[in-house]
């Protein structure tokens, strides 16, 4: 037999609030889909930069110190393993990465001296420590340090646990998908 109960104002209008959150819910990711595709939006997950909504802008100048950008890292053992030990996320990047949204800290013809943290031209940088394993207690390998060739770009971000070029090393400037501008952010 059949419950009365199933049919009241009260399951009624449960069944209503339901269906209400998950309309809305859909109409936001569709909103965040369609945003991303055509306005440029993206969601940061990482904690090196604040978490939310971000915008990617079109850069039309060469990429200079300071710029804070989101670049898709190159495809390289020591980014390939980063992948592997969840250091970036899946993406639309070549190698299945996500993009990073970093600071460029040096540019092509900079010097780079990595140790216990990074000089750069001899100028210390500002919330440059190393660490040496990260909190699974893996090693971490710093970036050997030089020079930096033409078309690359040193990054940097001063969480302590960023995984940047500290590690990875320079990457190359025409993965620059454009400059990250915060939308709707949280700083933790």
């Amino acid at each position: 037999m059949m419950s009365h109960a199933s049919s009241t104002p009260a399951v009624v209008r449960q069944r209503r609030q339901a269906l209400t959150l998950l309309a809305m819910s859909c109409g936001v990711a569709l909103t965040v889909i369609v945003g991303g595709t055509i306005g440029g939006l993206r969601i940061n997950t990482m904690p090196s930069e604040p978490l939310g909504l971000w915008r990617v802008t079109p850069l039309d100048r060469p990429v200079q110190v300071g710029d804070m950008v989101f670049v898709c890292p190159p495809k390289t053992d020591t980014v390939s393993e980063g992948f592997e030990r969840g250091y970036l996320r899946s993406g639309l990047c070549p190698g299945g990465f996500g993009p990073l949204i970093k600071t460029v800290a040096a540019v092509g013809g900079q010097r780079i001296d990595v140790a216990g943290g990074v000089t750069i031209d001899g100028r210390p940088i500002a919330s440059s420590s190393l660490i040496s394993q990260d909190g699974q207690g893996r090693l971490l390998r710093p970036y050997a340090g030089g020079t930096i060739p033409a078309g690359f770009l040193f990054l940097h971000s001063p969480f302590p646990g960023s995984w940047d070029s500290r590690y990875f090393g320079p990457v190359p400037a025409a993965g620059v998908l454009g400059l990250a501008k915060q939308v709707l952010t949280y700083a933790p």
